[in-house]
């Protein structure tokens, strides 16, 4: 099988998107499936080539609808070599380029008398764009009417023209049915989402994170690890943490360090929390590593005592999964989108994506014995191993693809 993916970026800098296509690489080519993809990425961006399979760049792109002229024509003259495509993500110019080139050739195939078979199954994947909080969330209310008139014109037509939309878990799913009308797609697909199995931990991965951490040498730590932006409610952990600094009744001595890493600190909102560190001095109890990868990733993952993340809304939280697979427990809001598969297995704390939550998650899990955290980190290698395993979802997606 061919494959070709149609998305915004694949820097990984850019989010779980793209990080997830990489993820499912190996077990598909297994499965015989070998993709291409289609971005809005410079030529020359410097992530490329670390990929084994082609990345075809048509940016930079013109305006925040992303628009370059090179795409449409590449997507008439080559979708027909593929079997199946996937456009990742909505509201772009690329879903719209996608949709007109569709378009183009079902009517050229109906003109020349062949038969529609010959074009590519055509699936949206759309990693929670279709989720209601962006419709709702009182500081996105021009962005909401925007998207609305948008849905209207162009994208209600797209979505409903696609052989299906794929979902990384039931409750994306339902959510997806919130937001807009009229929203009828042809199938919705729950084929959910994994991770890699993460290597075995080693000296050298607690060696990397600690290069760029020195301040944790032998201590505990919380791990945040995501973009920092509003979405993931960095504001409420800041201030959740600081209330549990300042209460008298815990042992500050024994509170494990916070550590924020990911990108994003340069912008206003991460000026913002660092502003929001220094008003309540606790610059010595938290953390700013920027982005981690590789070894100083998993040694972040494999060393933190658990991990955070109070989003505000989250697809699916490839994060979140990872710091399962290492056998971390999770302090997560029930607006993490596979919170309930979490809370089943006994791998987090789940509260609401409110500073009462927030504050809630980190104040059970100090108040928990050694022996109750210990089965906590059970269940949350549990959970990953029978929920988020790379090899189970990567099966699910291959037979969605080849018999839809």
């Amino acid at each position: 099988m061919k494959l070709l993916h149609v998305i915004g970026s694949m820097d990984p800098m850019s989010g779980g998107p793209c990080q997830g296509i990489r993820n499912t690489t190996l077990e598909l080519e297994k499965l015989g499936v070998f993709r291409e993809i289609a971005s809005l990425d410079k030529p020359d961006a410097t992530f490329l080539g670390m990929d084994n399979f082609p990345i075809h760049t048509f940016g930079p792109s013109i305006s925040p609808w992303r628009y370059v002229p090179d795409l449409l024509p590449w997507l008439i003259d080559n979708l027909s070599r593929f079997d199946v495509v996937i456009l990742n993500g909505l509201w772009l110019y690329p879903g719209y380029a996608l949709y007109k080139a569709m378009k183009i050739l079902r009517r050229k195939v109906r003109k020349a008398g062949g038969d529609m078979g010959e074009l590519p199954k055509f699936f949206i994947m759309s990693h929670g764009m279709l989720d209601p909080y962006f419709q709702r969330a009182p500081d996105r209310k021009l962005k909401a009417i925007r998207n609305w008139f948008y849905w209207k014109l162009i994208e209600g037509r797209l979505l409903n023209s696609a052989d299906g939309v794929l979902f990384t878990c039931e409750a994306e799913l339902k959510l997806a049915r919130e937001s807009f009308t009229p929203y009828h797609p042809k199938k919705e697909l729950n084929v959910g989402y994994g991770v890699q199995r993460p290597p075995l931990f080693t000296e050298g991965m607690a060696s990397a994170f600690l290069d760029r951490c020195p301040d944790l040498q032998n201590g505990k730590f919380f791990l945040f690890l995501s973009r920092i932006h509003e979405k993931k409610g960095v504001d409420l952990l800041i201030e959740a943490y600081n209330s549990i600094l300042q209460d008298k009744s815990l042992v500050s001595d024994l509170i494990p360090k916070l550590v924020i890493a990911g990108p994003g600190l340069d912008t206003a909102y991460g000026k913002k929390i660092k502003k929001l560190v220094n008003d309540f001095k606790i610059g010595e109890h938290v953390i700013f590593p920027g982005m981690l990868s590789g070894d100083a990733k998993w040694g972040a993952f494999y060393g933190c005592e658990a991990f955070v993340l109070p989003s505000h809304q989250e697809n699916f939280g490839i994060a979140v999964a990872e710091a399962l697979a290492c056998g971390k427990p999770v302090l997560i809001s029930n607006q993490v989108n596979i919170w309930r598969e979490i809370e089943y297995g006994g791998g987090g704390i789940i509260g609401d994506d409110s500073l009462e939550g927030t504050q809630l998650v980190l104040r059970s899990w100090l108040k928990k014995s050694a022996s109750e955290k210990e089965e906590m980190q059970k269940g949350a290698y549990n959970t990953y191993k029978d929920n988020f395993g790379i090899i189970s979802v990567t099966k699910k997606l291959f037979e969605t693809l080849t018999n839809e």
